[in-house]
């Protein structure tokens, strides 16, 4: 299970780090002890009574797919083993979206994975961080989003918007009144690694795809 980040204090809290919160609760919750292994932070665990290996690669975020292909070589693992944890601005906070497979979407960290790895044909879990202006959908390769003069994301305020640059708005921290939204969300994508690893991505995009109250 690799959730993908950038290291270090600095990105510890931001949005594009959506993907190392999960992996940080799934060993929070299997207790796993993790350490730093070569060019990954990496945790053995069980999961839904399996052996897993949690990991988050130490490479920025455009550097990830050679830590996680040399980890899949060293334990004699396959593509078909994986599972992924990204984050999606795509995605509006506290939506999830479970994918068998699937393309990079625009995001560098799983075109890295498919390059490194040769292959789109991995298990994906995207943790939405987005914001979703009123009847404008944020598209997964938008460069911009709008900000209004009031400082409202999607220019809910009558002034003319503005555009904040998307790698600004994915390297920000997440908003005081996120938090909480934050948590739920960070909680259910690791439901939805344990649902994949024990009942398989059917069923994992069943329950877990779709908006929520």
């Amino acid at each position: 299970m690799v959730g993908l980040g950038n290291p270090g204090p600095r990105y510890e809290r931001t949005r594009h780090n959506a993907g190392f919160m999960v992996i940080d609760e799934l060993a929070a919750r299997t207790r796993a002890a993790g350490r730093l292994f070569h060019d990954a932070w990496v945790a053995e665990a069980t999961l839904s009574g399996e052996p897993a290996l949690f990991v988050k690669p130490q490479a920025y975020m455009n550097l990830s797919g050679e830590p996680v292909a040399r980890l899949l070589s060293e334990h004699g693992s396959s593509v078909a083993d994986l599972v992924v944890v990204v984050d999606d601005v795509a995605l509006p906070l506290g939506r999830l979206r479970v994918r068998e497979r699937g393309s990079d979407g625009g995001h560098n960290g799983l075109r890295s994975l498919a390059a490194a790895l040769d292959s789109f044909d991995f298990a994906r879990v995207r943790v939405g961080v987005g914001l979703e202006p009123p009847g404008d959908r944020l598209g997964a390769k938008r460069d911009s989003l709008p900000l209004s003069e009031g400082g409202d994301v999607g220019g809910a305020t009558q002034h003319p918007p503005h555009l904040i640059d998307l790698a600004d708005f994915v390297l920000g921290e997440f908003l005081a009144e996120e938090l909480p939204r934050l948590r739920e969300v960070i909680g259910l994508a690791a439901d939805a690694v344990a649902c994949l690893a024990q009942e398989g991505a059917a069923v994992a995009m069943n329950r877990f795809n779709g908006p929520r109250a």
